[in-house]
């Protein structure tokens, strides 16, 4: 029996799924050829170099994918949240989540800056970032903690009388920061009132800014994507640079981090259907004792176990991303669809590796690249344990 070249394609593919338009599957196309062209040929060296061009932001913003979902006054281009999943699914068949991360860094800033941010500030900084002309980051997370975010250390006092302009000074130190080296603005949270979540306040801080460094951090994965330590040290910021209410940063953070969760699941889970289509293709070349791998029923079983994993995540991010749409707030299924996807593609890519070999065991593979990943993919966005606990909380059980 012949097989259909494009079944498996068409079985993962998230533009047929119910709800889904012709626009859809025109983004599809043309974010799976922009891949190909411009992410593909160029991911295994930028791996090795711990860097991409800076150039790239600009070719991503042409194509219009730094603006997808942003207000067209700012540059963006308005769309549903299942494009978002399909785009994020489509980046990741380059095989590479780190260029992912720091390549879409300012998804993870501009939510907070745009829902609260001051109109004028927000008319100045957002349009450059969209354009592929400027790098935005989020600065959260701290050595001591990065989940538990009401009890950060950073402060921010305001700037004693007498100085030249009113606003604040920042202290204080973040960590794991993506595009923490090479951003231009950073959204900082820091401590400006009591202990807690009622206490924590952003701030917008340029790259430039007196008394703020940056050092460059080394991973076992997301090699391409800058990563850093950050540190303000009596770092002056403007009193329009405060992002929100005073001590209103919280609620701010926690309603940013669904968003960014839904997007690691969709990336983790397009991350698996690389292993999966990797790992067929390698077992329909390779061949054992006289005879294709694929030959073998027990390399046959474990593709079809990896696609009946990825199947229901993909049906789960449909489903959520319809309700989204629809005004509601499903925090404890996307904390749960983010772990989910993420062991998905931890199997997928323990998988992938092992039907593939030494093959897979070797840098410039894509499964390679996935396999080294797994982890940051099940602590970022909030730790699988945390994000647990979380759905628990949300769902009544506490």
């Amino acid at each position: 029996m012949s097989h259909d070249p494009n079944a498996l394609a068409d079985c993962f593919d998230l533009a047929r799924s119910p709800g889904a338009t012709v626009e859809h599957g025109q983004l599809r196309d043309a974010l799976r050829r922009f891949v190909e062209r411009e992410l593909s040929p160029h991911a295994a060296a930028w791996d090795e170099a711990g860097e991409f061009p800076r150039e790239l932001y600009r070719k991503a913003a042409e194509i219009g994918l730094l603006g997808l979902g942003y207000p067209a006054e700012l540059g963006g281009t308005p769309c549903d949240t299942l494009s978002r999943i399909i785009a994020t699914i489509e980046l990741a068949r380059a095989g590479s989540g780190g260029l992912i991360a720091s390549l879409m860094s300012h998804t993870i800033m501009l939510g907070p800056l745009l829902k609260a941010g001051d109109p004028a500030l927000c008319a100045r900084i957002v349009p450059p970032i969209l354009a592929g002309e400027a790098i935005g980051a989020l600065a959260v997370t701290e050595a001591s903690g990065g989940s538990d975010v009401a009890r950060l250390a950073t402060r921010a006092t305001p700037r004693p009388e007498g100085e030249p302009a009113d606003g604040w000074r920042l202290n204080g130190s973040k960590m794991f920061i993506t595009s923490g080296m090479r951003a231009d603005h950073y959204l900082v949270a820091a401590r400006t009132g009591v202990p807690g979540a009622r206490g924590i306040s952003l701030f917008l801080v340029d790259r430039e800014a007196p008394g703020f460094t940056r050092t460059p951090l080394a991973k076992t994965g997301w090699w391409c994507s800058d990563t850093a330590a950050l540190h303000f040290d009596d770092c002056p910021v403007a009193a329009d640079r405060l992002v929100g209410p005073l001590d209103g940063g919280f609620a701010l953070i926690m309603n940013n981090f669904n968003g960014e969760r839904l997007m690691m699941a969709a990336q983790a889970i397009g991350s698996a259907i690389v292993c999966c289509e990797d790992a067929l293709a390698w077992a329909r070349e390779r061949r054992t004792f006289g005879q294709p791998l694929l030959a073998h029923q027990v390399i046959r079983h474990k593709l079809v176990r990896m696609v009946d994993s990825i199947l229901p995540v993909l049906a789960w991010l449909a489903q959520l991303a319809a309700r989204i749409d629809r005004g509601d707030a499903p925090v404890a299924q996307i904390s749960l669809v983010k772990n989910h996807a993420a062991r998905v593609m931890r199997d997928c890519a323990d998988e992938a590796v092992q039907i593939l070999g030494g093959a897979g065991y070797m840098r410039g593979t894509r499964v390679e690249r996935i396999y080294r990943e797994v982890k940051v993919m099940m602590i970022g966005g909030g730790a699988e344990e945390v994000l647990n606990d979380l759905a628990a909380r949300q769902l009544g059980m506490l």
